[in-house]
């Protein structure tokens, strides 16, 4: 899968990053969650199936928030595996006034196809509410982080070969949403991770959802990410691209 897009048509809510699925935000202390099941098929001149499920779910006051996702990806092309990943998110806000917020994260992530057992991180930082408002909102954040990988098979990163390796972070993004008409909504998130310990390497994500709702609990949805890493190991590419079209069901 990695440096290649995989795509499928989808039954049910595929979110491609961190907490990006179009879960409504309401400032009422209460858990809304948006769950999916996909798989896609093909056969004749060749064979090929994917399975993704996902989870995500939001709870929100007036001061803080917090979010939850997570996502499997199976896939199989020609009887040899071709996406094998589990992502598990966590990240809590909370506004110190009107326009700042304090966050703090983080991530599993297991990653077969890319060499990854476990890739495990945590950051904190703070962020500017740059917009907020009903049909738009708008936040940039930076903050400090650690990042450590095992790796399944030996390889070489930063000029070693090392089973595991961990280092500090920087922590770099914006992210905003948008209400563009009644039903539809977008959503994109970017962030820079730049190695504190090996200067000039970086880790990066980028994801953006858009939903346009057919019911009250029913969206179609299309999601993208893409995930870079300036030294992922050898014999492994630095890009990594999901694009999924699907179905999402709302629970509130």
């Amino acid at each position: 899968m990695l440096g290649r897009v995989t795509c499928g048509i989808a039954l049910g809510a595929l979110v491609a990053g961190n907490a990006l699925a179009q879960v409504e935000v309401k400032p009422d202390d209460n858990w809304r969650a948006v769950l999916g099941a996909g798989l896609s098929y093909a056969s004749g001149n060749s064979r090929s199936n994917t399975l993704s499920l996902t989870a995500d779910a939001v709870k929100a006051s007036t001061l803080d928030k917090w979010t939850l996702g997570g996502r499997y990806l199976r896939g199989k092309n020609n009887g040899s595996t071709s996406a094998d990943q589990l992502l598990l998110t966590g990240r809590y806000d909370r506004d110190l006034n009107t326009d700042v917020f304090a966050f703090g994260q983080g991530d599993f992530l297991r990653d077969r196809m890319a060499n990854l057992n476990a890739r495990l991180s945590a950051g904190v930082g703070v962020g500017y509410h740059v917009i907020k408002a009903p049909q738009t909102t708008f936040d940039v954040f930076g903050g400090v982080g650690y990042t450590y990988d095992d790796y399944q098979v030996a390889t070489v990163v930063a000029d070693r070969t090392r089973d595991t390796y961990g280092s500090a972070n920087l922590l770099l993004g914006e992210e905003s949403t948008h209400k563009l008409s009644d039903t539809t909504a977008f959503r994109q998130r970017l962030v820079l991770y730049p190695n504190l310990r090996d200067t000039g390497e970086f880790r990066g994500t980028f994801d953006a959802g858009l939903a346009v709702a057919i019911n009250k609990r029913f969206s179609l949805t299309a999601t993208l990410g893409y995930r870079y890493s300036s030294d992922p190991g050898s014999g492994v590419k630095k890009g990594d691209t999901l694009f999924v079209t699907g179905l999402a069901y709302r629970i509130e």
